[in-house]
């Protein structure tokens, strides 16, 4: 959490390899991302962030399981892509939608695709920015819930930026950033 200008959308493009910090060096599991190839760039980001925006990005012309699938389609060949795909859309309450486009879900159930998107990979980062900011309250808990569910079993480190103090709290750690800084809260 922080005010508008802090820092929190810098954070999120630098954690998640959009953009290069201006100083001070990122590793993520031992590696620089920052020093790889335009190419193996774009596949480590592919393998190891999952991002989930405000606004679920989805491809409208695809079907929910498509649109989960979109990541493993970049890379390696992954043949229990679609597998997973099936089994986080069931997890997520979507598994009886898997041929819905998304102009036929509402906004909760297009964030609980975004997520299973966000997951498919099983990444070491999984980074959110505002993920309940487009949903009323009741949907926006029912997405924190599940986010956070996920998060733990899933393992990795999630990243979740927010105006949102209801949101906030309810993460198992919270930090804000003071100063350029994370601090414990």
């Amino acid at each position: 959490m922080g005010p508008s200008g802090s820092g929190k959308s810098t954070l999120l493009s630098i954690v998640g390899t959009i953009e290069a910090p201006s100083s001070g060096k990122m590793t993520l599991d031992s590696k620089d991302p920052f020093s790889l190839r335009e190419a193996e760039l774009a596949a480590f980001r592919n393998r190891q962030i999952g991002f989930v925006f405000q606004d679920h990005c989805l491809l409208p012309q695809c079907t929910v399981l498509e649109n989960v699938l979109i990541p493993t389609l970049a890379g390696d060949a992954d043949p229990d892509g679609e597998a997973r795909a099936r089994q986080l859309l069931d997890r997520v309450g979507l598994g009886g939608r898997l041929d819905h486009l998304p102009g036929q879900l509402s906004g909760g159930e297009k964030q609980r695709v975004a997520i299973a998107r966000a997951l498919i990979r099983q990444p070491l980062v999984v980074l959110c920015d505002e993920p309940t900011g487009n949903l009323d309250r009741k949907s926006a808990d029912a997405v924190a819930s599940l986010l956070f569910e996920l998060h733990g079993q899933q393992e990795a480190i999630l990243v979740l930026v927010t105006h949102s103090e209801k949101l906030a709290a309810m993460a198992p750690a919270r930090y804000e950033l003071m100063d350029g800084h994370l601090v414990k809260r």
